[in-house]
Order: C-alpha cells, then sequence, then structure tokens
C-alpha cells in the first residue's frame, strides 16, 4: 500500500465530497472547528444517528451558545432539553465535563489530548476527536466507520471486538502532521457515505485500488 498517495486520495476526495455538518469547518484550512461544537456533537453521536442527533445540536447551541453558558445550565433544564436523545448519562457527564471547563479553565477547552481526557466525562475517543478536529493535533480517532474502513482496506477477517487493538494500530500508521483534523473527518466521512457496512459503493471509493 502506498500510504502518501492514499492520504492524498482520500483528502482530495474529502475536500470535494466532505458532509456539511453544523460543528464542522470546511476542509482544507477553511478555519478551525469550535472545540465546543465539536464536544457537544460527539457526545450526542455517540449512541445517535448524524440526522436525529442535528436538531438537539442546533437547539443547543442556539439556547447555550459557549461551554460557558452550559456550565450554568440548570440541571433539570439540560435533561429536558436531552430528552429523546437516551442514555442520560451523557447528559450529566456532559454539565460536569461543561463545569469543569469553566470552572477550571476559564471556558476554554485544553488543546491537548491528555488535557482532554482529565476533563470528567471525556473518555479516549472523544478526547482524540476534539484534539483532531478542533485542534488540529494528530491523534488516532478510531470510532465504528473507521474501524470498518481500516478491516476492508488491510484486509482484516477478525471479528469485532477482538480486532479492535489491530484496528486502532493500522489507523494510527496511517496519521501524519499534515491536515490530522481534515484526515479524521475524511475517514469519518468515507465510511459513513461510502464504505457502508452493507452495499458499500466501492465504485464511488477514492481508495478502492488499493483496498
Amino acid at each position: 500500500m502506498d500510504r502518501i498517495r492514499l492520504r492524498a486520495d482520500l483528502l482530495s476526495w474529502y475536500d470535494a465530497h466532505a458532509r456539511a455538518l453544523p460543528w464542522r469547518a470546511p476542509p482544507g484550512g477553511g478555519g478551525r472547528s469550535d472545540p465546543y461544537a465539536v464536544w457537544l456533537s460527539e457526545v450526542m453521536l455517540q449512541q445517535t444517528t448524524v440526522p436525529h442527533a442535528t436538531p438537539y445540536f442546533l437547539k443547543f447551541r442556539d439556547r447555550w451558545p459557549t461551554v460557558s453558558d452550559l456550565a450554568a445550565a440548570d440541571d433539570g433544564d439540560l435533561m429536558a432539553a436531552w430528552a429523546g436523545l437516551g442514555y442520560y448519562a451523557r447528559a450529566r457527564n456532559l454539565l460536569k465535563c461543561a463545569r469543569a471547563v469553566a470552572a477550571d479553565h476559564g471556558g476554554v477547552f485544553p488543546d491537548t489530548e491528555g488535557a482532554l481526557r482529565a476533563l470528567p466525562g471525556i473518555g479516549a475517543y472523544t478526547a482524540a476527536a476534539v484534539a483532531a478536529i478542533a485542534f488540529d493535533r494528530a491523534a488516532n480517532v478510531v470510532d465504528g466507520n473507521v474501524e470498518r474502513v481500516m478491516a476492508r482496506l488491510f484486509a482484516i477477517e477478525t471479528p469485532l471486538p477482538a480486532a479492535k487493538p489491530t484496528l486502532t494500530a493500522l489507523a494510527a500508521g496511517l496519521i501524519a502532521e499534515d491536515r490530522p483534523g481534515d484526515w479524521a473527518q475524511a475517514l469519518m466521512d468515507l465510511g459513513a457515505t461510502v464504505c457502508k457496512p452493507k452495499a458499500p459503493l466501492c465504485g464511488l471509493c477514492p481508495v478502492a485500488d488499493q483496498c
């Protein structure tokens, strides 16, 4: 596999076909995504699809435009606004994290994976996602879409969850200092829109010749 060409082909595809999502900055250096928006979206998307989570995200951003605004929210108001997203522990952790960012970091999210991981309610995946997408850190962002792309690219036949360490390591081997945030989102978009769980659209895949 030619990793340099793979990255170039996938990033070129992402520049042309990136999903327009309200928490995302345009690809190709069009500005950084707001870390509050990235974090909020990632928490909502943990057990929810993009179409279902998007109106909730927009409602939250309209009502609580900053993480400090969210930190000041009444617990009951936030839980009521969360109704319909399920897994209510996520909402409680959302409030804990917002209050920690407001109280301990002056309302500004830390910009490293380690510091993000130290916040309440932020696990390894969310810390990597915020670090890469909001701060362009070379973090290894591996969700279900990325696992599927790695399994197909490298012909890994071991089923999940046993394959997780292998797939995570393979994804790490494709990270570079050049556009790590766009790279993470390109892999996600490829898995979500082309490399689908069933009936993948291989004819539209920008890296099919290396798969």
